[in-house]
């Protein structure tokens, strides 16, 4: 009777394991897909979708508003007053844009020309949208296409180059241990991959 009761109870506490351990798993696949719906856009760039509409038809490239929607949000998040970060392209320095959006009809503009110099390349486009519109030619000479050993090869020669390195902060993980420290040389990856999920919503 005994041996019974033993197995009973331990048959019962494996079933118990069991299930805590299922209802555990359950529970952390729910927070990670939380996190990874929380994560995709902000609120603050939510809100300006219908102006990246408008300036994304006006330009003829309405086809790329996920682009442009996960450009806005790598850039700034939706926040401030230049949520897509297009000073420099409008007056040839950072800050100067006080009002969103004049930040996004110059961010869509912006994106839209590079789109057409780097003939139809999307991951070249969007590169150049991070690093400027010299680097098309640079790939295009170099690589005849966006990948990624020409986008760190261009980032190390501009960064070498730089007169005041000082103003590159450097953050992605390793670029500084290969001196490119120009822009973001993973820039496209996140985009692409934001895109994605975008798409899955």
């Amino acid at each position: 009777m005994r041996r019974k009761t033993k197995i009973a109870i331990r048959n019962t506490l494996i079933t118990t394991g069991s299930i805590i351990g299922l209802l555990v798993i359950i529970s952390l696949l729910a927070q990670t897909e939380f996190k990874v719906d929380e994560d995709i856009l902000s609120d603050e760039v939510k809100q300006y979708q219908p102006l990246v509409e408008k300036y994304a038809k006006k330009y003829d490239i309405e086809n790329h508003v996920d682009i442009l929607l996960a450009m806005m949000m790598q850039e700034s998040g939706g926040r401030g007053t230049d949520p897509m970060q297009s000073s420099e392209s409008y007056c040839g320095e950072r800050n100067c844009i006080k009002d969103p959006e004049i930040s996004i009809k110059q961010g869509v503009y912006y994106f839209s020309k590079t789109l057409h110099d780097a003939e139809g390349d999307l991951h070249l486009a969007i590169q150049s949208y991070n690093f400027g519109r010299g680097f098309i030619e640079y790939a295009l000479e170099n690589q005849g296409k966006y990948t990624q050993e020409v986008a760190i090869d261009f980032s190390q020669k501009m960064y070498q180059n730089a007169a005041n390195k000082a103003k590159f902060r450097c953050l992605r993980e390793g670029a500084r241990e290969i001196n490119a420290c120009y822009g973001d040389i993973y820039y496209v990856q996140d985009i692409m991959a934001m895109r994605e999920k975008i798409s899955d919503e």
